[in-house]
């Protein structure tokens, strides 16, 4: 037998290493082929990840203005803190975890259960401001902590706080609009972030920067709005009073409206949010009720009431409108031919019963005989049913749709509700009676103040916006938005009377606690029992509102307020009016609407200072007015504590009584100018300026060419503002 492996077997080894070498090479080319050209893209993009970094660099937001250029919203840099776990050293782990939860005010033990991630990247807190992210550098320098670092963010910040916060909305943590006009609008705010893209080496590091490529990030475009600044903060401190004035549970809302443009001039919404902060909630009476909460109850009640405080009421939540809605009846008949100024009505006791339904007036025993002017004057149930009556279904719905309550009005905000009607179906005479005063349907505020601006300002529906321009990062306009006309409704003849007989609601009628000396203002109260909600009884809910506009012979601005729930069941005219007319007696001056006095109002004189201690913020603002002097109210509280100058004191007309209400309120003081010289009217128009009220003494204070002869306290004396200086005036001789 031999040794050695025959060739036989040595010819069958090979043959078999050939095969094996065959199939192996096979195999391996099959999968080359696999790899490089069958998924070679695939594999490619994987190397290309592996091999390359992206460092994201963010755009900067847009900003918003007002419409005379104050900066409403801006972005600016802020930073986030971020460890790398796997670089911190074991032994300065609980340091830092404490070191950082009390600079960055976060979780101490989430922090140093982070620190013990097997992970490169983890966010300890993002949007810090540069003192507090210095302060995290010069502390990590200090206790030489690494695995720590502050990048580069940017920041929404809202310097007004919550000035107009439901309307304007605010941004999320990814810097992206979340609600509101910064929701609405993200495409032209937020820009479009850019990146670096550099290579990384076998071991994580960056490559060499002739390795890396930058794509610039191209900034947001600016919004300019048609919100006035001022205009706003009249609407958010009045409308802030009146809530605590009547304790209103379920919000409050008050539109400030062009009627020739459509232009949104001021929306405020009670209770609203710090969009800075906007998660905390400000309301007391929810934080109250949080505080008996716990667990997942508490939860989700924080969620709700988050969801609540952002909700803008004045576009989403549709309401019924009452009486003010008898203006868009009236409108409709006379427009129609059904009624004019020489019908006559009668009211009773009985009301009116439309297919068995009785109708009542508010007014116990009813109103008797009354003109068409005055049954909008004394807002008169029965009156307007037989009205609608006259005018019928069909063309009541009609107009209902003409004055566009039958769809959004398409402002540039998101969220807003369409109104809530009755189907042809159903609607008959019956729904025709609640109809035409304004109940058992729903429109939003906005639906409604569009509508009545249409019926006193000509005839002219106009669709509402809020956003009148964008401009770029240079100033430079990019589009500017023009009113838009939706179509004209009634003439401007009909209008016209509508807007007259609107005047007497203020001067004569319901709504006399809007009125403003000097000033021709329209309106018509509301006061909408809530129907779709089943109270016990005695505990019906309103919602209590007023419309007012100005001036009457040229109609420019219209006010909505409504106090939707308030603690005591009263009228528009009682707890609404007021309200429209404070914030009247700011907002026309400021327009520069001239004021129109009477023989009366116009003649020079003194008034007697009121006494309104005690009394509810707006009903003293009402008392003052209409004593022909002018308010200053300081603070946000419900009752007046002080009063400067005091009760019974003599001041010149159109004085300033400044009304304190809060307690501790501090007094300014001031210099008295000099007015020696001047006449009664540059003496006074000096004297207010400077913050004082001026008493005339005269022989006679409405003789022609008065001229200042003297003064207590004298010129250049200090003075608490809001106190009186004297004045004695004599009649101008010729060679003076």
């Amino acid at each position: 037998m031999s040794d050695g492996i025959s060739a036989k077997t040595k010819g069958r080894m090979a043959l078999l290493m050939a095969i094996v070498t065959i199939i192996g090479f096979g195999v391996l080319i099959v999968r080359l082929f696999n790899i490089q050209v069958v998924n070679g893209e695939d594999y490619q993009y994987r190397a290309t990840q592996q091999q390359l970094r992206e460092i994201e660099i963010s755009a900067s937001r847009g900003d918003i203005y007002d419409r005379n250029g104050n900066i409403i919203a801006k972005s600016a840099t802020a930073w986030t803190v971020v460890l790398s776990p796997v670089t911190i050293k074991e032994e300065k782990k609980e340091l830092l975890a404490t070191g950082l939860s009390e600079i960055l005010d976060v979780d101490k033990k989430t922090v140093r259960e982070a620190a013990d991630k097997d992970t490169s990247y983890w966010v300890v807190k993002r949007k810090v401001e540069r003192e507090v992210a210095e302060e995290v550098i010069a502390f990590v320098n200090e206790n030489k902590i690494t695995g720590v670092s502050c990048t580069e963010d940017i920041k929404r910040y809202y310097p007004y706080g919550s000035f107009a916060s439901a309307t304007i909305g605010f941004t999320n943590m990814d810097n992206s609009g979340a609600y509101g006009i910064e929701a609405y609008y993200e495409k032209i705010l937020a820009g479009n972030s850019g990146k670096i893209v550099s290579a990384k080496n076998a071991k994580g590091g960056n490559m060499p920067f002739k390795h890396e490529m930058m794509y610039e990030s191209e900034d947001g475009n600016s919004l300019v709005l048609t919100i006035d600044e001022t205009i706003q903060h009249y609407l958010d401190k009045n409308l802030e009073i009146a809530v605590k004035e009547h304790n209103v549970g379920n919000g409050a809302m008050a539109i400030a409206y062009a009627i020739k443009t459509g232009e949104l001039l001021g929306v405020s919404v009670k209770p609203d949010f710090d969009p800075n902060t906007p998660q905390a909630i400000t309301d007391e009476a929810t934080l109250a009720l949080l505080a008996t909460l716990e667990g997942e109850e508490y939860t989700k009640a924080v969620q709700q009431a988050q969801f609540r405080q952002w909700r803008n009421k004045a576009i989403s939540d549709p309401y019924e409108p009452g009486s003010v809605f008898k203006i868009i009846t009236l409108a409709s008949a006379l427009e129609e031919g059904i009624v004019n100024t020489g019908n006559v009505f009668g009211c009773t006791d009985a009301g009116v019963t439309i297919q068995g339904q009785t109708i009542t007036c508010w007014k116990r025993g009813g109103h008797g005989q009354q003109t068409l002017s005055e049954i909008v004057q004394h807002s008169c149930n029965p009156a307007f049913v037989n009205i609608g009556q006259m005018v019928g279904v069909n063309k009541f719905r009609k107009y209902f749709e003409a004055f566009g309550l039958m769809e959004t009005t398409g402002v540039d905000l998101p969220g807003e509700a369409g109104s809530i009607y009755h189907s042809d179906s159903v609607f008959g005479n019956i729904e025709l009676a609640s109809s035409s005063i304004g109940q058992s349907f729903k429109v939003t505020g906005l639906q409604l103040i569009s509508a009545v601006s249409a019926a006193v300002g000509g005839g002219y529906l106009y669709e509402p916006y809020i956003v009148k321009s964008v401009i770029d990062s240079e100033g430079n306009v990019v589009e500017e938005y023009e009113p838009t006309l939706r179509r004209q409704v009634i003439s401007e003849e009909t209008s016209k009377v509508v807007a007259e007989m609107c005047e007497g609601v203020v001067t004569l009628g319901s709504g006399k606690l809007a009125y403003v000396p000097g000033y021709r203002i329209g309106g018509k109260t509301g006061t909408a029992e809530k129907l779709d909600k089943n109270y016990a009884e005695g505990e019906e809910k309103y919602a209590l509102s007023f419309l007012g506009f100005a001036p009457i012979d040229d109609p420019e601005i219209a006010i909505l307020v409504v106090l939707d729930e308030p603690e005591e069941a009263n009228y528009g005219s009682i707890i609404a009016a007021p309200v429209v007319g404070a914030i009247m007696s700011d907002v026309l001056p400021y327009l520069g609407i001239e004021p129109q006095y009477t023989e009366e109002e116009q003649a020079a004189g003194n008034s007697k200072v009121p006494d309104v201690i005690g009394e509810l913020v707006h009903d003293a603002h009402a008392d003052v007015r209409n004593s022909y002097l002018t308010v200053n109210v300081v603070g946000t509280g419900a009752t007046v504590v002080r009063q400067v100058p005091e009760a019974g004191t003599t001041v010149s007309k159109w004085s300033t009584v400044i009304l304190y209400t809060e307690e501790g309120d501090a007094v300014e003081e001031g210099v008295v100018p000099n007015v020696v010289g001047l006449n009664v009217k540059d003496a006074n128009d000096m004297l207010a300026a400077a913050g004082f009220s001026m008493e005339i003494i005269a022989e006679d204070p409405e003789a022609d060419n008065l001229v200042a002869v003297a003064q207590t306290p004298e010129g250049d004396t200090a003075l608490a503002e809001g106190n009186v200086v004297a004045v004695e005036f004599e009649v101008k001789k010729e060679d003076q």
